[in-house]
Parts: structure tokens; sequence; C-alpha cells
């Protein structure tokens, strides 16, 4: 016993510090099994300020509103290759002014849509991705090209376009671009267009005071943080003993897949979703089911696992104002911060 002690008393004299404890946070409610058997593949989980629930279903290729009381369910937007429709979709997000914006893939083009959260259509644009863009795995592993995981700033839309001219822009819902923010970190692949854009691919966020995050989600994880006009106040590596093993798995020589007639680098997740809370704290959720929190500094003051059935890797967190985190897959609801 001296010993050990002795020990822990040298450790801390150089400095040595403990690992950090691991929030394991179990489930306080979640769809009823009536409801979420209804669901195929339920991609994200929101709630609407009037205490409605959407899910996102990519499978089924539609939007569900379920009631408040969790009893009734409807179908909000519908499969369908017309504008009001969604086919093939690639990404959702839930702006703080109570629209849906959803990008999917009917042709041979992306198209961004804008929905209130009842459903309604609002806006629509198209964009035209060019052959040679990077073929990349989105956030929900789901093939694309052009533009990628979709964020929102009050009305507007935040998202990366495969130009290389900036790390994310941000777009009206008629998809006039308003702006470009950031520059595209350097990979050692720069040389390789395709490669050097598919690892700079990820999510932009922004925090309730107006300043602006951008989580990298494939090749080496990191994020940024730029002011409310866009100019960047720091960059963090995302690090930790939960991500040692996917680091080092990082290949030197990336695969590729032909599609089309056309070879293309394949590069894979090592973020799966990130959300910022109410007072400013931002949530990633790693590839592996532990997700880490940082505060506005840039610290990492918190390490979480999500427990439902299993350990969960989120693909969408939502923050409710009753102080819930909703998480798909799963249709689960968290307590943020249990007694």
């Amino acid at each position: 016993m001296r010993a050990a002690l002795l020990v822990a008393a040298a450790l801390t004299a150089f400095g040595a510090v403990a690992p950090p404890s691991i929030d394991v946070l179990m489930a306080v409610g979640s769809l009823p099994p009536p409801i979420l058997s209804q669901f195929r593949d339920p991609a994200a989980f929101v709630q609407t300020d009037d205490g409605r629930y959407l899910v996102f279903d990519r499978r089924a290729q539609a939007v569900f509103d379920i009631d408040s009381a969790k009893r009734t369910v409807r179908k909000a937007i519908a499969i369908g290759p017309s504008d009001g429709e969604i086919l093939r979709p690639l990404s959702f997000a839930f702006s703080s002014v109570r629209t849906m914006v959803i990008l999917d893939n009917p042709g041979d083009y992306e198209r961004v849509q804008t929905f209130h959260d009842t459903g309604t259509p609002l806006s629509v644009f198209r964009h035209f991705p060019a052959a040679s863009d990077a073929l990349r795995l989105n956030a929900d592993a789901m093939l694309s090209s052009g533009l990628s995981e979709l964020g929102t700033i009050g009305a507007n839309i935040l998202a990366q376009a495969p130009d290389g001219q900036s790390l994310f822009s941000e777009y009206t819902p008629q998809g006039a671009m308003t702006r470009r923010i950031g520059r595209l970190r350097p990979t050692g692949y720069e040389r390789d267009r395709q490669l050097h854009q598919a690892l700079n691919a990820g999510i932009a966020l922004a925090a309730p005071d107006g300043t602006l995050n951008f989580v990298f989600t494939t090749g080496v994880p990191m994020f940024r943080k730029y002011t409310a006009t866009g100019e960047l106040v720091f960059e963090r590596h995302i690090e930790g003993p939960e991500l040692d093993a996917v680091v080092q798995a990082l290949p030197q020589t990336w695969p590729t897949r032909r599609v089309n007639g056309l070879e293309f680098p394949i590069v894979t997740t090592t973020v799966s979703t990130a959300a910022i809370d109410a007072s400013g704290r931002l949530w990633i959720a790693l590839s592996t089911p532990f997700t880490y929190v940082y505060d506005a500094t840039g610290n990492k003051i918190r390490t979480v696992q999500f427990r439902g059935a299993d350990m969960l890797v989120p693909w969408s967190l939502f923050f409710s104002k009753a102080g819930h985190i909703l998480v798909a897959p799963g249709c689960y609801e968290f307590d943020a911060n249990p007694r």
C-alpha cells in the first residue's frame, strides 16, 4: 500500500495526469416501439419548439412528424423526385427558425430544399457537381460528391462546395452564396486535388453567440473556430486515447473506387457528427462510441458515451429546450447533466 502511494506521489510530482473519467449517459426516454418500428433508418431525431418530434428516415426517404405525447405519427415529407419531396437524401439539418434543410440527389444534380417544420416546402435550389469532384463517404456513411454536410445559421445554409476556394460557404435558401469562410487545411496530398478536398470534408456549425465552428470529419480529427465575421480564432486537434487506434490506422495511400467509369479516392470518416449546445459547448461524436465535449475556448472538458439498448455511435445530436440530447439512431433522449 505504501509503495502504491509513493508511486502515485511520484507520478503527481512529475506532472502525470490520471486518465479522464468517462460519463456514461443512460437514456431517459425514447420513441415508443410501435412508432419506432415504422422507421427503416432514422438518421436524425429533433424536436420542434411546440414539442413535436421529427425523424429524418434516410432509407425510407421521408421525414416523419410525431406529436409531443409520442402517440401519433404522420409523414411530413414523402419520397419522390418532385420539388417538395426527397429522393436519395444525403444530409439533414434543423435550424433555429423552425426550418428543415435537406440535401438530396434526385438526378444528375444535388438539390437543397428548405421546409417549415410542419413539412411545408419553402425554397429550393440545385447544385451541379463536376464529374471530377471527389467522391467520399459523408458522416452517415453515404457515398457523395459536391456539397457536403449541411449546417444552418438562421434561415441561411452553411455547406461546402468542392471548388477548393474556401473551407465552407454561406448560402441563402435560394442558393445565392453570400460569403466564403476559411481555407482548406494542409493534408500533404495537395497534388491530388480530389483527395485533398475529400480530406477537408466536415460540418460547419453556428454557435449561439454567432461564432462559427468547422469540424473535419475525415482524415486527422480536428476543428476550427471562426468569429461571426469569418476570421480564424483557433484550431484544435481532437485527441484522446479513444482515438489513438483510429489515427494510427489512417492510410498513407488511400484506396479508390471506380464509379461510372471514373476513379475516385474513397475517404472514410473519423468523426460521425457534431453539434453545439445552448451554452456554446461543442460536442463531437467520434467514429468510435465516444463523444468529446469542448468549451468555447477549445478545451476538452468531458468525454461521454451514450447508452440506449447498447452503446451508440451517434449519427445526429440535437439539444432540446427541455435540456435533453436527442440522438439517432435509436431515437433516444438523454439528460445532458444527470444528477
